[in-house]
């Protein structure tokens, strides 16, 4: 089973959840945006709505596909130890060259 770590992991996923983040679309739009087959889109949105990172929603003959934010959340939680990590050690450079510049 592919985690959403794996899903992300590739680079025309991450360009698909983009552009969904902009707003709900249609598969033939998505094509038309990342110039790659019906097939490929198709296959992409079949790993990213496995893994729950976006939901379908049915209108008439119509698929439009939609980010969920839910999975995205667990990500950001996730990597929230990291940025705190990244912003003490800033912190950190930033009191060093300001003594530095004091001397």
């Amino acid at each position: 089973m592919m985690t959403t770590f794996d899903a992300l992991a590739e680079p025309m996923r991450r360009r698909i959840l983009d552009l969904l983040r902009e707003q709900p679309r249609l598969v033939g739009e998505l094509v038309e945006l990342l110039d790659i087959s019906q097939p490929g889109i198709s296959k992409h949105l079949r790993v990213l709505r496995e893994v729950g990172l976006v939901r379908v929603r049915q209108d008439a003959q119509r698929r439009w596909y939609e980010l969920r934010l839910e999975p995205l959340a667990e990500i950001d939680a996730w990597l929230e130890p990291y940025r705190k990590l990244w912003g003490d050690r800033l912190d950190a450079l930033e009191r060093h060259l300001n003594e530095k510049k004091e001397e």
